[in-house]
Order: structure tokens, then sequence, then C-alpha cells
């Protein structure tokens, strides 16, 4: 095993490693910008080191900069967490270049998966559905007409590098195609420095089932039960639940088979997701691998009891997966997951910025709080705006809406507005209550206006963080 790791990140993913290194007796190093000197996982890293600059293209982006805190440190392996540098092909090549391992899938897995059009054909190969589409990516616009000519109605373009909603346009029409070609390529070229695209036929009230899978050195892949992560803005996922209510136990086996089958073609080891599309009569349609940790494995873990982080430093120190695959076929209660980003949700979920003058977390059987923030802390515009996240356990999908709600309620950050009424409202509506809900959540349902209850809950919502931080000033007795 490893004597000592460097993260590659910072925030709660960065602590989220540090928990599970420092249960091992492994020692951990951080590396932090200007903007991060006073962050958690700073102060509770056995080592680090400051790598200057402010913005994560002064930072935590270049790749010198963590190589050099990693040789300065006498690391020995690499976490890149999620986002940053954790799906760059050429990073993952360069740590093992220095003499490092970098905890997570090869290089060449990297490359291969990490390119959406790449990954489409080892699909095909692999047996795995999926939509039809383009055949590659799509260079012109002549291009785009042809292929749309050839599938209808309504399709998505999408970017052939990265993710996270960006490059991607649903088009429903023919006047449509150019201009959603053109702002697709642009974003794709300024998102990720590439501006091919594909394009896919576009699955309506679409199901966003992801499937979790470890694979070893040695030959063994495993898959983990579904997550659900249909409720999204602007592509981008805000509350994720296991099980779902749309998969059932032969749709869950199917999707596991396929992700095992398309990772074993790719030679590919240590954590992965595989993301899919569920349509209203239970097919599913491959879309992307992320090689990487996800933001939401949390919910994974508190439905198999798997740490996936131990899992991810096992496999890459050469050790073989001793969890068995009946282990985790089923999910062990449920699980959901709330993302708390600082966004103003009543004003098109824009980015908001400000400093945390006061914060209180909940807590409770089944509660799991993944954060790095504190008071005094700073959301600029230079990083994402997630700052935290919920995560809710429970025997039983009722008795987990019920415990988020509540973990919910007692949720108080002061200094910004959050997700947190967004989700909160979600989990009490009827669509998500019902389990009948699509990737269309937002668009169809939101605002929840129609709540009798609405405009009391936010004010409840708002006066219950005021209340939180009133007491908190309030003069106390010796005695208290």
């Amino acid at each position: 095993m490893f004597k000592r790791v460097l993260i590659a990140n910072r925030g709660e993913i960065a602590l989220r490693v540090m928990r599970t290194c420092k249960r091992l007796g492994i020692e951990t190093v951080a590396i932090y910008s200007d903007a991060d000197v006073r962050s958690p996982h700073v102060t509770q890293a056995d080592h680090a080191i400051g790598i200057g600059g402010y913005t994560p293209r002064e930072s935590y982006l270049i790749v010198e900069k963590v190589l050099d805190a990693a040789r300065a440190s006498g690391a020995d392996a690499i976490h890149p967490g999620y986002g940053f540098l954790s799906e760059n092909a050429e990073f993952a090549r360069a740590v093992a270049a220095a003499g490092m391992t970098f905890i997570g899938p090869s290089p060449e897995a990297i490359a291969m998966l990490g390119d959406k059009t790449a990954a489409r054909d080892l699909a095909i190969r692999s047996q795995v559905p999926i939509s039809p589409g383009s055949d590659g990516a799509v260079a012109t616009f002549d291009e785009a007409r042809a292929v749309v000519d050839r599938i209808g109605f309504p399709v998505i373009i999408k970017a052939a590098a990265g993710g996270g909603g960006k490059g991607m346009r649903i088009v429903e029409s023919a006047s449509e195609i150019e201009s959603a070609f053109r702002s697709a390529q642009n974003e794709a070229l300024s998102a990720f420095n590439d501006e091919r695209v594909f394009i896919e036929r576009y699955i309506v009230q679409p199901r966003h089932i992801e499937i979790q899978i470890l694979a070893d050195t040695h030959g063994t892949v495993l898959y983990f039960p579904e997550r659900e992560c249909s409720v999204q803005r602007r592509h981008q996922k805000v509350i994720e639940e296991s099980p779902s209510t749309a998969v059932t136990p032969q749709i869950r086996q199917a999707m596991g088979l396929a992700a095992a089958r398309l990772v074993t073609a790719a030679n590919y080891t240590n954590a992965g997701t595989l993301e899919f599309l569920l349509d209203a009569s239970g097919e599913f349609y491959f879309m992307e691998v992320n090689t990487r940790l996800q933001v939401e494995h949390p919910v994974t873990e508190m439905i198999s009891g798997v740490d996936f982080v131990e899992q991810q430093l096992l496999i890459a120190a050469g050790k073989p997966l001793e969890i068995k695959q009946q282990d985790v076929a089923h999910p062990k209660g449920a699980a959901i997951e709330c993302r708390v980003c600082a966004e103003d949700v009543f004003n098109d979920f824009l980015p908001d910025t400000g400093v945390v003058s006061f914060m209180q977390l909940p807590d409770g059987d089944g509660v799991r709080n993944d954060s790095a923030l504190y008071e005094g802390y700073e959301v600029s515009v230079h990083y994402d705006p997630m700052v935290a996240k919920l995560v809710v356990h429970a025997d039983d999908r009722q008795t987990c809406i019920e415990r988020t709600m509540k973990a919910l309620d007692e949720y108080h950050i002061v200094g910004f507005k959050t997700t947190i009424p967004f989700c909160r409202l979600v989990l009490d509506s009827a669509p998500f209550r019902s389990g009948q809900y699509s990737t269309f959540f937002v668009k169809e349902h939101w605002p929840i206006t129609h709540s009798e209850d609405f405009s009391a809950m936010l004010s409840c919502i708002s006066a219950a963080g005021f209340a939180a931080e009133q007491d908190r000033r309030a003069p106390r007795n010796s005695n208290d």
C-alpha cells in the first residue's frame, strides 16, 4: 500500500479522500491555491503545499505545479478526485513518468473512453445498446443535416470531448439545426479546446441512469446497483438517488452486464461510471463513461457499504478485489444525495457569490455531510458552485425522503443563495414522491408554484436560517 498520497484537488472531495487515507494509515498531502489558504483540506492534511495562483487555471490545472508539489512532498501516489485533471490522460501519463502511481484508470483508457465518439464505437463492438446517430464526429453543417435527415427529430448534438452538459444542444426542428450545431461547436472549443461534436437521436422524457463499476488489474469487474440522476438543470445533476423507481431487477442486471462488457473491452481498471438513458418502454441506451470517481459516489457507498476510495487505493496498489458480485448486486435500503450549490434557484439557477457568515449542518441517523464549508468561506466566480453534498440513507425510499427533508430543514447557510430550497421542494413534490419523473423535471415542474405551501415554505426556509444565526449570536448563560 502507499505511504503518502497527494490529493490533486480541493474542497469536499479532497477531505473525502483524506478521510479514507487516514483510516488506512496513509499520509496525505494537500495542495492549495492562494484562494484556499484557510480551507479545511489544507489544515487537515498531514502535509500541505501552496501552488500559488487564485483561479484553477493558475493552480490546480497546471500539471507541473502539481507534480512539483508531489515530488517535494515525497508522495508515491496521486489521487485526482473529480474535475480538474481527473480525466486528463496526459496528466495520468506524466504522473507515471515521474515515478508515482496515478489512482485511476490507465492513460490509454482515459483517452479512449473520454472521447465520446470512441466510447460509442467501443459500445457498438461490445454489444451495448446505443441510440441511432452519427458515425463519429460531424465536421460540417452539411454532414450534420444529413445525419438528422437519416435519423429524424428530435436529436441531441454533443461535444466529443469532456462532459458536464457543455457543448450540448437539443434540436427539434430543421430551422434550429445550423445555429445549434455552430453554438455546440463553439462551446465545445471553449470548454475542452476541441470543437468536435457528434449527433444522436434524442430520447424523449428519458431517465438518466448510471452504473458504478470497479475493475482490478486481475480481470475482475464488479457492477453496482444503479443511481438515478434525472433531476438536473442545464444537463447537470442536482439530486441523485438509488435505487431508481424505474429500474427493475432485470434492467439492473442487463445494464450492469453491459457496463462490464464495455469496461472489459477497454482494459479499464479502477473506479468508473457508465451513464445510460432509459426510455418509458424500459429500453436503455449508452451515453458515456466517466473515468473517475463521481460526485455522487456516496449514494452507492450508502446502499452497498463499500468505500470506493479505499477500493481505488487497493486497485491502484495492484491488489485484487475481494468483494464478490453477489455481495453488491442488490441495493441495501435507499439513499438520496442533494448537491448544495451556490445558486439562485429562482433566477434560472444562476451562480451566486458571498461569504459564509453562519452555517449549521444537519445530523442524525443515516445523515452524511460531505462539506468543506466554514464560517468565513468565500464563494467566488472562479470555482464550481457546488460547495457541499448532503447524503441520506434509510431502509426504504419513503423513510429516506422524509429523513432527507428533515435534514434539509436543519441545513442552514447564511451568506449566499443555495439549492437547498430547490431540493426541499423537489423531494416534497408529487412527481418525485411517486417516482414518476424524468430529465424534464425542471422544465415541467419548476418552480413548483402550484403548491399551496410554496410561498410559506420559502418564508420558513429563509426564516429558519436567520433564526439559527440569531440564536448563535445571542448572549449565553455561563452554565450553558
